[in-house]
C-alpha cells in the first residue's frame, strides 16, 4: 500500500509540473524595469566601502524624507563617488581586478545616470588612485562640469585631471605632501589641496588640463599640535575646516594664493573643562542660507577620539562665531545640510548605519529615520 501511495504521489507531482510548464509556455513571464520617481532634495547617496567585502562596495540611494530605499550602484574596490554639478551624472573612481581580489588592476571612472541609475560608460585612468575610506575631496568636479579631479597615492600624492567633455585623461599633477582636490567655485580651472606643513596650495590648470601654476599659502594651521580634519565645506570661495581640538579655520580661495580669514573656537568655558571635541568623518556641515555651521561633538575628547560618533550636534552662527544650539547627536559620523531656507540636516548613525532627517531650526526634532542602510558608510551626498 505504501508503494502504491508513493507512486500516486509521484504521478501527481509529475502531472502538476507538466501543467506548470505548459502554463509557462502559454503565459511567459515578462521582465520590466520601473522608472525611478524624480529625485527630490532629500535623496541621499551613501558611500559604503563594505569593509568585510571591499571588492564589492556600494553607493546606496535613499529618499530619506519618506524613509525609502531607492536603489544601489556598485562601486567595486574602495570606490569614491561624486555627482555632477547639474546632478545628472554620478562619477565613481574605482578599481577592478581581473580575478576579483587579485590579477590585473584596472582603474576607471564609471559614469552612471542619476535618473535611471544605469551605467553610461567609463574612462580609464592611471592605476594610482587612492584606495581609501570615502571622504569628500578624493574625487571632485569643477564648477563648470569640465574637469574631474581624482586623488592618487602610490604613496606619492598626485591628482589625475580628467576632461569630462572629451571623456579622457588630461594630465596627472604632482602634489607632494598634500592631500585632497577641492574645487574653487569662481575659478573652475583651479583646485586647492591641504598640505602637511600647515599650508594650503592652489593648483591652476590650462585649457588642455595641464599644470599652469601653483601658489602656496602662508602657514594656516599647526599640523603637529592641532591638525585639521580632511573634510572641508564651502560657501562660494570661502572654505571651512575644523581642527582636532575644535578650532574653525576659514580660508579665502578667491585669489591664487589662499589666505586665512579667521580662526575661532568651537569649545569654551565649562565645555572645555569637559573636553568636548569634534569627531567623525564628514563631521560638519554648512547651511549657507541660515549661516549655520553644524558640528558632531563628543565629551571626554583625547588623543585618538577624533573618529568618535557624536554625543551632540552643535549649531553655530558663522557670522557671530557663536554657538546657538545643541541637539542630540544620533551617533553621527557624517552630516550634510539640505539646501533651503530652513536648516535641515541628514545625519549618518554609526551604530545603526541609519539616516536621520533632522529639523535643525528653533525647535530641533527628528522628521524621519531609516536604519540598516549600509554596512560601513562614512560619506553622504545630497542630490
Amino acid at each position: 500500500m505504501a508503494s502504491r501511495r508513493g507512486a500516486r504521489h509521484l504521478a501527481g507531482l509529475i502531472l502538476a509540473f507538466g501543467l506548470t510548464a505548459a502554463g509557462a509556455e502559454s503565459f511567459p513571464e515578462k521582465q520590466t524595469v520601473t522608472a525611478l520617481a524624480p529625485a527630490g532634495p532629500y535623496r541621499v547617496y551613501v558611500s559604503d566601502i563594505a569593509v568585510n567585502h571591499m571588492v564589492d562596495g556600494r553607493l546606496h540611494v535613499v529618499d530619506v524624507d519618506t524613509a525609502r530605499y531607492v536603489g544601489v550602484i556598485p562601486t567595486a574596490f574602495a570606490g569614491q563617488s561624486v555627482l555632477s554639478p547639474d546632478r545628472r551624472e554620478i562619477y565613481v573612481s574605482t578599481t577592478y581586478y581581473s580575478r576579483l581580489s587579485r590579477g590585473t588592476r584596472t582603474e576607471v571612472i564609471d559614469i552612471w545616470d542619476s535618473t535611471t541609475l544605469t551605467h553610461k560608460g567609463e574612462i580609464v585612468i592611471p592605476d594610482r588612485r587612492a584606495q581609501a575610506l570615502n571622504y569628500k575631496g578624493l574625487i571632485t568636479v569643477s564648477a563648470d562640469s569640465r574637469w574631474l579631479f581624482v586623488q592618487n597615492a602610490t604613496p606619492a600624492s598626485t591628482v589625475s585631471v580628467v576632461d569630462l567633455r572629451a571623456r579622457r585623461l588630461a594630465s596627472e599633477i604632482a602634489t607632494p605632501g598634500c592631500w585632497l582636490a577641492l574645487p574653487v567655485r569662481s575659478a573652475p580651472q583651479r583646485f586647492a589641496t591641504l598640505c602637511g606643513d600647515g599650508t594650503i596650495e592652489t593648483i591652476t590648470i590650462d585649457e588642455s588640463g595641464a599644470l599652469k601654476s601653483q601658489s602656496r599659502s602662508d602657514p594656516i594651521f599647526d599640523a603637529d599640535g592641532d591638525p585639521l580634519f580632511v573634510h572641508a565645506e564651502a560657501i562660494n570661495d570661502r572654505l571651512f575646516f575644523v581642527s582636532y581640538l575644535g578650532q574653525v579655520h576659514e580660508v579665502d580661495l578667491s585669489e591664487d594664493k589662499p589666505r586665512l580669514l579667521a580662526r575661532w573656537p568651537l569649545v569654551q568655558g565649562a565645555d572645555a573643562k569637559k573636553a568636548w571635541r569634534p569627531g567623525g568623518y564628514q563631521l560638519f556641515a554648512v547651511h549657507a542660507a541660515s549661516g549655520r555651521l553644524f558640528v558632531a561633538m563628543h565629551p571626554g575628547g583625547a588623543e585618538g577620539s577624533h573618529k568618535n560618533p557624536a554625543a551632540e550636534i552643535w549649531a553655530f552662527d558663522i557670522a557671530a562665531r557663536k554657538r546657538v544650539a545643541r541637539m542630540p547627536g544620533h551617533n553621527a559620523i557624517a552630516l550634510v545640510a539640505v539646501p533651503g531656507t530652513a536648516p535641515r540636516l541628514v545625519a549618518l548613525d554609526a551604530l545603526k548605519m541609519g539616516l536621520v532627517l533632522i529639523d535643525a531650526g528653533a525647535k530641533p526634532r527628528v522628521i524621519s529615520r531609516i536604519d540598516g542602510v549600509a554596512e560601513a558608510a562614512t560619506q553622504l551626498e545630497l542630490h
